[in-house]
């Protein structure tokens, strides 16, 4: 059972992680001298933005090679700490392929310890994703395979056009889904149906994706390549008005909760709707419903 004085001092480090505003940056300086693999672009309004972290590794096909991932981590250190950012797309600059998954040119050249060493790294890196105080939305418009896949699991909602190809194919090169995929396929689509496309290591389309639960909407592809960008960012954007410590705090109580029995659930519950209630948001919701005008919300 969850035991309430834990909880409640780990949701307190934890909100203060979701809603801090020294404007820090831990963790690793931005690369410099060459040509970026990962770029960030930011858009919207003064602390109504969105975030795109746009994978550009052309050569390999957004492979997870070793600066890649360090210029990823890199990017999540910044968009963890930055208050004007209300919602992160992850796409890709590619056209035809959102990540190929693991660099295997790199990887055959590691030890067996280098190599368990990198994939901790990764599974890590996923983990960051998923940690992501705000809303995360994958846009696929092509290839998601292996590791790909599995960053694409690590975000909150997935988009993929109809002509996507997605697969964990690792057991198709002697391999195992070690970045969170066979953890988190399954809290998706369920048991039965991630161990079938996990043991057969099978490539699925947008279409039936979406038919199984794997991501939430697909959407024909346009002649510019980018239809399920458009339609990430259509829904970002309708997430961007809400108030952002109660969607924050959503996120929380669902992830949270759905790793611990109903009981301990509810209780997380009870915690987040606790630490929302003094917020300045909720007092200007409450103010625009009386009032009857449109809230703006300020994410205090």
């Amino acid at each position: 059972m969850f035991r309430l004085g834990r909880a409640t001092v780990w949701f307190r480090t934890l909100l203060a992680e979701c809603l801090d505003t020294s404007g820090r940056f831990p963790g690793r300086a931005l690369s410099a001298g060459r040509k970026k693999e990962i770029l960030l672009q930011v858009h919207g309004e003064p602390n109504c933005g969105i975030a795109e972290i746009q994978m550009n590794r052309p050569h390999a096909k957004n492979a997870l090679g070793k600066v890649f991932v360090d210029e990823l981590y890199e990017t999540l250190d910044i968009l963890r700490y930055d208050e004007n950012v209300r919602v992160v797309i992850i796409k890709s600059n590619i056209k035809g392929v959102f990540c190929a998954g693991a660099d295997l040119k790199q990887r055959a050249q590691m030890t067996d310890s280098q190599a368990v060493h990198f994939v901790q790294r990764l599974r890590s890196l996923m983990d960051g994703v998923a940690s992501l105080p705000m809303p995360t939305i994958a846009a696929i418009e092509g290839y998601a395979l292996g590791g790909g896949l599995e960053l694409a699991l690590a975000c909150d909602l997935r988009v993929a056009a109809s002509s996507a190809k997605m697969g964990l194919i690792e057991t198709t090169r002697g391999l195992f889904p070690g970045a969170g995929g066979s953890q988190r396929l399954p809290r998706c689509i369920g048991v039965g149906r991630a161990k079938e496309l996990i043991f057969t290591g099978r490539q699925i389309d947008g279409q039936e994706a979406y038919s199984i639960g794997l991501v939430n909407h697909s959407v024909p592809q346009n002649e510019e390549g980018d239809a399920a960008y458009q339609r990430a960012l259509a829904l970002a954007e309708e997430i961007v008005p809400r108030a952002p410590v109660a969607v924050k705090m959503s996120k929380v109580a669902i992830n949270r909760g759905t790793e611990v029995d109903i009981a301990s659930g509810m209780a997380i519950e009870g915690i987040c709707y606790t630490l929302n209630i003094p917020t300045k948001d909720r007092q200007e919701g409450m103010a625009a419903f009386i009032e009857k005008r449109p809230p703006k919300f300020i994410g205090k």
